[in-house]
């Protein structure tokens, strides 16, 4: 068996649906299983709508479920190519939005708001796979809230998926194409909820790692991971093959093709996952794997943007132990990551990228240091082999942004990575000179 994710980009038109068809079967596995997202922007307007709901703005909800509805009744005129197939889409489609009307009556919390989330995957599902009926092409819809199931820490339940999901698929024995949503799950209380994180690339890769499949492939608008951001970079090239280790630092520090959260359930139970093109459905993309392929190279840069840099400094560091876990102390009662961290004799230097409770984190700093902050700042990571016995790529890059103010430097806290803080007007500047002197 091989998972196929489809983003919301490639189920984004009546057009791309129907190419979807051609490149399932064209990849060779005795079953698949095609997990997709909302149509391209569905998500985006059920959180208007829960806005507008919360916010007791009834008119106004009312208004934006009218303009989208109108939107979707297009959407099936145009997919559908028989009167019947078009008829049983729209009664779908009605049934559908019956229910998001219905909660202009209700007393909304975030339990509604979850259930209007989750119906961007359940509409896209099923219309694919009405569609698939209409042209007599047989497939199995499956409800991903009978297996996706996340516990009291918003974790998957990995056990629970592969117990679940294996009974339903074995239900069909002699089916080959199953058709089933991301992003949307269980939480432990059996109530709908979502994976918040990675989305429908987390849930393809959940079920790929939980079903030991052959492969997880996750198809997007671009043709695999690039060894710099093309937007802002001329003449970047996809890069064939990546360690788990080296596609999560890509992906976590800017890369946006594949949320990081996803690659880790691949690698813990060793599931490659190949990134692809729907565009370009025959080049090769970029395969993501347990090998070490890249060794004595560096493969690519990325940039994070939206960090804020602390400093912290004071004279009780000196000669002090304990002074760093009451420094992360802070962080985590407020439960804030941190991505970057330099430290010296009597100061420390890190980064964040969530500034929700900012103001209370300076606070409880401010009582044992003082404390400077930078924001607006870029985060530019390199990503290759930059293990100790290896030598010459800290110079290279280091040569290669000399004329460029650096506010951080991270080296030697992960063998794929060399971190640089740049203020984010230099950002596009860092790339293209790094590219440069790089590749």
């Amino acid at each position: 068996m091989k998972v196929l994710k489809f983003g919301g980009t490639s189920v984004g038109s009546p057009e791309r649906i129907e190419h979807l068809l051609p490149i399932i079967q064209s990849q060779a596995a005795n079953q698949h299983l095609v997990v997709l997202s909302a149509v391209s922007g569905t998500t985006n307007d059920l959180v208007t709508l829960s806005e507008l709901y919360a916010g007791k703005e009834l008119e106004n909800a009312k208004k934006h479920l009218d303009s989208l509805y109108e939107k979707y009744k297009k959407f099936v005129a145009e997919l559908f190519k028989t009167e019947q197939g078009a008829a049983e889409a729209l009664t779908f489609i009605n049934t559908i939005f019956e229910l998001l009307y219905s909660f202009e009556n209700s007393n909304f919390t975030s339990t509604e708001e979850r259930i209007i989330l989750a119906q961007g995957e359940i509409i896209s599902t099923t219309l694919f796979h009405l569609h698939l009926k209409e042209t007599g092409v047989p497939s199995v819809l499956l409800s991903a809230l009978d297996f996706m199931l996340i516990d009291e820490e918003n974790e998957p339940d990995i056990e629970y998926i592969r117990e679940k999901a294996g009974i339903e698929i074995a239900k069909y024995p002699a089916e080959s194409l199953f058709i089933t949503q991301g992003y949307i799950c269980r939480n432990a209380q059996g109530e709908i909820d979502n994976l918040r994180r990675g989305g429908s690339d987390y849930t393809a890769s959940l079920l790929g790692a939980a079903l030991g499949v052959e492969e997880v492939q996750i198809w997007t608008d671009i043709d695999g991971f690039h060894n710099n951001d093309p937007r802002f970079v001329q003449n970047t090239r996809p890069i064939a093959k990546l360690s788990f280790d080296e596609a999560a630092e890509l992906s976590y520090f800017g890369a946006k093709i594949l949320h990081p959260q996803s690659v880790f359930p691949a690698r813990k139970y060793n599931v490659p996952v190949r990134l692809l093109d729907t565009m370009n459905p025959h080049k090769p993309g970029t395969l993501i794997s347990g090998e070490s392929i890249n060794q004595n190279q560096i493969v690519a840069i990325a940039a994070k943007d939206g960090i804020t840099a602390i400093r912290i400094q004071s004279s009780r560091m000196l000669m002090a132990y304990g002074f760093l876990r009451k420094v992360f102390e802070v962080f985590e009662r407020f439960k804030t990551p941190i991505d970057m961290i330099t430290t010296s004799e009597v100061a420390v230097s890190l980064t964040i990228d969530q500034t929700e409770y900012l103001p209370e984190i300076l606070k409880e700093l401010e009582v044992f240091s003082a404390v400077d902050i930078d924001h607006e700042q870029t985060i530019i990571c390199i990503v290759g082999d930059f293990r100790k016995n290896n030598h010459g790529h800290a110079t290279i890059v280091s040569e290669a942004v000399k004329h460029i103010p650096i506010r951080m430097i991270s080296y030697g806290g992960s063998e794929n990575n060399i971190s640089l803080l740049v203020p984010s007007t230099y950002k596009i500047e860092a790339l293209r000179s790094l590219h440069n002197r790089l590749f």
